[in-house]
């Protein structure tokens, strides 16, 4: 709970210190006293955005410092987790507001970041104030009280588990759908890759080996085909050889009669029998060249497919096996994410029928909790003098969110025999107050938040009905730390702790003091709320007399 604050220099509060009890804590003055600047003050150590301009003038900075006792497990396991230490239960929080438009925020003197003080102040003060009657009026924040009322929340988690499961099942089909078409055409090209390579079986550098057996191979046959010719020029038709058997015919009617001429004759038979050996080996030699023809034809074909695949994919046959095997793979994935398609799909249903059977569930126990709210609000109207309202609620079921399949409104009836309408059509400023506090009063046992403050809780209402909210008020401080801002002595009367705040002139200042009041202040501030300054002795004495009635109540 809250047990202290102290404040420095905001506005034209100089210096206070403020201390609270556990129960109900009370703050009256004059209009204009500066009670709104303590809501600020609070209001700015719980993390709420603060300009220079509440920074006393002349002064360098304002300080707000809050002391929280007996910590909730909710806020100890908070700073447990962000390291911070907490000795005895216990926590400061401090605000520092320059002139010059920064801030500073600590708790237990470490730095923290005003978002990181909204977080936790989340957990240890419920603020109230004329605007939070807004949530009243609006029916989109009614079954967040509903729920808030029925206190077990077992179901809605369950339900919310699995709704937000459904939605990243529902995200991941889509993306998939989104991608079914591009997985298909992209299908469709790996199988192409696949068709294309896959049934050469090709090796890394198979189109290097398979040129030099071709090279080798084509120059065999031009090897057999160069013998043959060479052979067919010495010994063939009109050949070398024949062309010598001339010659000789020619020059052997003459060897007996010209030596000269007889030894050439001589060297021209050499000759024939030299080319006609020659002829013979060439012939031998080309019979002894390997040729397979049929060989040659199949590494040209396929020497062919392969230079065509890689002019096709721009990559070297070892570039050619990567892609085959990297298509491979890629299509074996494609192939399981269109199976995960189906298999999500069918998920997608079972989660579908889960959420719905878990939001019946839900809706079923939020019928169940209207009844007991509608009860136990009207109990309460009826104790803050609005004996006549109808509440009711307006429980419709629609489309699966993340809250269930349900809407929720808030229906009163302020008069009797009148069908219920929407708060924010019929209810006035006092009755949105007094229903506002009738449902802190239901829930204030439902939560943690040790803390609760109504600003300004009486705006609209006077009497019996302002004497009713003051014992509501009491009422909720047996189990929550309530702390309200009044202008009423009916509520003034009910404090455990009554605080005073007023204003004056310190030297050529304006300044605002906080004091805690004993028993004849109270008397005296009771007496001037009810009769104005300067209360007569009959007016000091119907204080005391409420003072004391109220101690009974």
């Amino acid at each position: 709970m809250l047990r202290e604050i102290y404040i420095q220099n905001l506005a034209v509060i100089r210096e206070a210190v403020i201390p609270l009890t556990e129960r109900l804590n009370i703050f009256t003055g004059e209009t204009g006293a500066g009670k709104s600047i303590l809501i600020n003050g609070i209001n700015a150590v719980l993390g709420q955005r603060c300009t220079k301009d509440i920074v006393r003038t002349g002064c360098d900075k304002a300080v707000i410092t809050a002391l929280f006792t007996e910590l909730s497990p909710e806020v100890c396991a908070k700073l447990d987790e962000l390291g911070i230490a907490h000795d005895n239960e216990e926590m400061t929080v401090t605000r520092e507001i320059s002139a010059d438009g920064g801030s500073v925020a600590r708790i237990n003197s470490r730095i923290a970041s005003a978002s990181l003080l909204r977080e936790i102040g989340a957990l240890l003060i419920n603020i109230h104030g004329q605007h939070d009657n807004q949530i009243l009026l609006d029916s989109e924040r009614h079954l967040q009280i509903l729920d808030d009322f029925g206190g077990d929340d077992t179901l809605l988690r369950e339900y919310r588990e699995a709704f937000r499961e459904l939605q990243q099942t529902a995200r991941r089909l889509g993306e998939l759908k989104k991608l079914e078409q591009t997985r298909i055409e992209r299908t469709r090209t790996l199988n192409e890759i696949i068709d294309d390579i896959g049934g050469l079986e090709l090796s890394p550098d198979e189109d290097d080996t398979l040129e030099r057996e071709y090279e080798a191979a084509k120059n065999s046959e031009n090897t057999i085909i160069a013998v043959k010719n060479a052979a067919s020029a010495i010994i063939g038709e009109d050949a070398a050889n024949d062309m010598i058997v001339s010659a000789e015919g020619e020059l052997s009617r003459f060897t007996e009669t010209d030596p000269q001429l007889a030894a050439l004759y001589e060297r021209l038979s050499a000759a024939e029998i030299e080319l006609a050996d020659i002829a013979a080996e060439l012939e031998n030699a080309a019979d002894r060249i390997e040729l397979d023809g049929q060989r040659l034809e199949y590494l040209g074909t396929r020497l062919n497919t392969i230079n065509k695949l890689k002019r096709k994919y721009a990559a070297d046959c070892a570039g050619l096996v990567k892609l085959y095997d990297d298509a491979c793979r890629e299509v074996m994935q494609l192939e399981s994410s269109g199976s995960e398609l189906a298999e999500l799909s069918e998920h997608r249903e079972e989660l579908l029928h889960s959420v719905t059977e878990k939001a019946k569930a839900l809706s079923d126990y939020r019928e169940q909790t209207a009844e007991r709210f509608v009860k136990r609000v009207t109990g309460e109207l009826e104790f803050l003098n609005m004996p006549s309202v109808v509440i009711a609620v307006r429980h419709e079921k629609g489309k699966l969110t993340v809250n269930g399949m349900d809407s929720v409104e808030f229906l009163i009836s302020a008069n009797k025999g009148e069908e219920p309408r929407p708060i924010s059509k019929i209810a006035s400023g006092g009755e949105l107050s007094r229903i506002m506090l009738a449902l802190k009063s239901v829930i204030a046992d439902k939560d943690s938040i040790p803390t609760m403050i109504f600003d300004e809780i009486d705006t609209g209402v006077s009497g019996k009905a302002a004497q009713k909210i003051g014992i509501k008020l009491r009422e909720i401080g047996k189990v929550r730390q309530v702390i309200c801002v009044t202008h009423l002595s009916q509520i003034a009367v009910m404090a455990d702790n009554h605080l005073m705040i007023e204003k004056g002139i310190v030297g050529d200042r304006t300044e605002t003091h906080v004091t805690q009041l004993d028993m004849n202040g109270r008397v005296a501030e009771i007496a001037r709320i009810m009769g104005g300054d300067d209360p007569s002795e009959l007016m000091l004495d119907t204080a005391r007399e409420e003072l004391r009635r109220a101690a009974e109540v």
